[in-house]
């Protein structure tokens, strides 16, 4: 089936943008919602039932993609998305809205796992990581957008249209893409699913981010509550990895972690990814509670974090191929220490003008890091093995995400229970950060030295037939 690629792009981009303003769309209608739903003290796991099951979801689509193809994996992806939205805003009650949000969560996985996969299926090297820059800047632009359009829409329209809205811009996308994408990934034949590795990997990452989750606000993680589903997924995981081993087409290929580039993504990418989510978490939360800022004030102080995340994207993508990633990703990941190392200086008598440049320093890093990153680990696969390596460079991101975001959590309960003030709280949390911060530096020499063109695949350097096409 011949692949149409303006089709294609203007699907992947509409997907992209979907994933991304349903991460943070939800939030300022959540105060709406609460007032027509009720069940105010299980409202945080509308945002968490989202949350695992993206996260648990995004490696097994990723390896669906190579077994049976970008398009079927795809639309199947996108399709459950957009009933768990449709259903999210046909919610009557609380626990509707986060059953249904888990599976608006299962769909959510597929979007940008398979939508980046894709873009680099379409093009060659050069090609691909301008692609990824722009995509990834269009991902922070969306995320940007998210906040202020739920809150216009609750305010204005209705809280449900947060979730309806989704509908036909997801139905144009599975237009377009199934349109315009043909099998550009080579099928295995009689591939099946792993499932006991599928059972055993989901019930595992579950357990784990329960237990950060409910880890994150208690000052002990030797608590029962705590520690009972972390013991749990440390034996499923162990599990896991020994049945993966023999397994003829396992749910995550651990062959993978031989290569050098995967192996850096994943250390750089679950580090930088705790000190990411712990600075979007904490930073507000100092503005607001030490500061007196209003939660838009404080949101919008977060502003510069997006647009240096979105410009330094574009640009260390292109710059990737001129200067090799290893300097770029030492360089964000410095300059991330760098925003870490002036929270951690904040007082009562920080300015906004002084708060903006901070999380602008820690924006700039973040972009810096990920599309070099996503780009030499795409580089460095086998087409067969595309899927599955994109989506481990955003797993362990996010899970990084979720065990950064406990860990200071639980640092400013147990300083709170101390009885310390929430400003000394806070400084604990970014002093936890900056030391996650140093590990990442330290990280960073674990990307192998060498010119993009060096340490990439012939393959992957040469322009696709799309692209020859064109």
């Amino acid at each position: 089936m011949e692949t149409r690629p303006r089709l294609v792009i203007l699907g992947v981009m509409l997907s992209i943008v979907l994933a991304a303003m349903e991460s943070t769309v939800v939030a300022t209608a959540m105060p709406t919602i609460v007032a027509a739903l009720g069940g105010i003290k299980i409202y945080s796991w509308v945002f968490s039932a989202f949350l695992l099951t993206s996260t648990v979801s995004m490696p097994l689509w990723g390896r669906l993609s190579d077994l049976f193809g970008r398009r079927p994996a795809y639309l199947t992806g996108l399709v459950i998305f957009l009933v768990g939205s449709a259903l999210s805003g046909l919610s009557q009650t609380m626990g509707q809205l986060i059953g249904f949000r888990a599976l608006q969560g299962l769909g959510a996985g597929s979007l940008i796992t398979i939508g980046m996969t894709v873009i680099a299926d379409l093009f060659g090297l050069e090609r691909r990581a301008k692609m990824q820059g722009y995509f990834s800047g269009m991902w922070g632009g969306a995320s940007l957008v998210g906040p202020l359009l739920g809150g216009f829409l609750s305010d204005h329209v209705s809280w449900r249209w947060v979730f309806y809205i989704n509908l036909p811009f997801g139905a144009a996308a599975i237009a377009l893409i199934g349109l315009g994408l043909g099998e550009m990934a080579d099928r295995r034949g009689g591939a099946k699913i792993d499932v006991p590795g599928l059972m055993l990997f989901t019930g595992g990452v579950s357990s784990l981010m329960i237990g950060l989750m409910l880890g994150g606000g208690s000052p002990e993680w030797y608590a029962l509550p705590v520690l009972g589903p972390l013991v749990l997924a440390a034996g499923l995981l162990a599990a896991f990895v020994s049945v993966e081993r023999q397994a003829a087409q396992p749910i995550v290929p651990l062959a993978l972690f031989r290569i050098p580039l995967v192996r850096a993504a994943v250390a750089t990418g679950f580090l930088s990814g705790m000190a990411m989510f712990g600075a979007i978490s904490f930073v507000p939360l100092f503005l607001q509670r030490v500061n007196g800022a209003s939660a838009m004030g404080a949101g919008f102080v977060l502003t510069p974090f997006i647009l240096g995340w979105v410009a330094c994207s574009i640009i260390s993508a292109r710059l990737a191929l001129r200067i090799g990633y290893r300097s770029l990703v030492i360089a964000g990941m410095a300059s991330l220490t760098t925003a870490f190392f002036l929270f951690s200086q904040w007082d009562a008598t920080l300015t906004r003008a002084h708060a903006m440049g901070a999380v602008l320093v820690a924006g700039a890093g973040m972009g810096m890091t990920m599309v070099p990153m996503l780009i030499a680990v795409q580089n460095a696969v086998e087409r067969s093995e595309l899927g599955s390596a994109t989506s481990l460079t955003q797993f362990f991101r996010t899970i990084g995400g979720t065990v950064g975001v406990s860990v200071m959590g639980a640092a400013m309960a147990r300083r709170l229970q101390a009885g310390y003030d929430i400003e000394s709280a806070l400084h604990a949390v970014f002093v936890v950060g900056l030391v996650v911060c140093v590990g990442a530096v330290l990280s960073a020499f674990l990307v192998p030295a060498g010119s993009a063109q060096e340490l990439a695949r012939p393959e992957a350097a040469a322009p696709t037939r799309s692209e020859a096409g064109r």
